[in-house]
């Protein structure tokens, strides 16, 4: 492990993070073309955070210190997780040691602090928001692990970059069954994970049905600017490990030249734009589950992954 590979691993983090708002405008903006609604611009997150953090916090009366640490705990752990997910490159000097098992732990440890975050003020919307958030991750958390097992039994290492380069080394265009099963499981749990639509919807505050936005409503300023970036930030790192999985063509290999990885980062961007594009469209034609259809559609989800997890082994014997 060299100072460039760690400057270089630096360089992407700070590359993913500054793309995450772009992707959440890019995901408003084709929402909003495909209902025919003036389109906000693809910068607006950007300008959004920009004013947060230029407001003063406003805390409640009786907020503890974790209230105030956990938007910095949140945020820390989505920049942590874009540090071991090799999305432009498989030359990461901290994948070698975090393998995607502490990648499913940071998910949860940010989990964890955002829900207690929303109960320590005591809040009725904190409380309930709270509660449904530990209920999706208690349902997505083991669906997503199945997901990841179908892969690490083909590469026989649970390291992504290990993944990555293992598909990267097979002659031409490899179709597993399994990953087919695998791939809608994980789509499954993306919704899920990020409140989308159809188990949450993060354009509205109606309290009957919000789940994340519950849990931020106490909120403000810089606390509320690095929470909001944070979630923008999760769905791009679950963006990049449904690219790590499924789709591993065009990210670089390692030690790549400098061309090399220019052209991973403009085909990660490309990829990006199909992404957010193709979960505007799944947004848009979905219907909103009522809170109680959650479990239902997680289950699935885990079934769906158990499936392809069987083809695999049966294939293989």
């Amino acid at each position: 492990m060299n100072a460039f590979a760690f400057l270089g691993q630096l360089a992407g983090v700070v590359l993913v993070v500054a793309l995450a708002p772009v992707l959440a405008g890019w995901v408003a903006q084709c929402r909003a073309w495909l209902q025919n609604r003036s389109a906000p611009p693809l910068l607006q997150p950007y300008r959004s955070v920009r004013k947060l953090f230029r407001k003063d916090a406003a805390l409640a009366t009786y907020a503890s210190p974790l209230f105030r640490a956990a938007p910095y705990v949140v945020f820390a752990a989505m920049a942590m997780a874009a540090a071991i997910i090799p999305s432009v490159t498989t030359d990461l000097p901290m994948a070698r040691v975090a393998d995607a098992i502490a990648l499913v732990g940071l998910f949860a440890t940010a989990r964890v602090f955002i829900a207690l975050a929303a109960m320590d003020i005591g809040s009725v919307f904190g409380s309930m928001g709270a509660r449904r958030e530990m209920m999706i991750g208690f349902l997505a958390e083991p669906a997503l692990l199945m997901v990841l097992f179908n892969v690490f039994l083909m590469f026989g290492s649970t390291a992504l970059p290990t993944v990555v380069e293992g598909s990267l080394s097979m002659s031409g265009l490899v179709l597993h069954p399994s990953l087919a099963f695998a791939g809608v499981a994980f789509v499954m749990v993306l919704l899920a994970e990020n409140a989308r639509i159809p188990i949450d919807n993060p354009g509205t505050h109606l309290e009957v049905t919000m789940i994340h936005e519950a849990m931020v409503l106490e909120y403000s300023a810089r606390h509320l600017a690095l929470i909001e970036w944070a979630s923008w930030l999760k769905l791009l790192n679950y963006a990049c490990i449904g690219f790590a999985l499924f789709v591993p063509w065009g990210i670089a290999p390692h030690k790549a030249g400098p061309l090399v990885l220019l052209l991973a980062v403009a085909l990660l961007v490309i990829k990006l734009a199909v992404a957010g594009a193709v979960l505007a469209v799944i947004e848009t034609v979905s219907a909103k589950l009522r809170i109680f259809r959650a479990p239902e559609f997680l289950s699935m989800a885990f079934l769906l992954a158990v499936l392809g997890l069987l083809v695999h082994l049966l294939l293989q014997s």
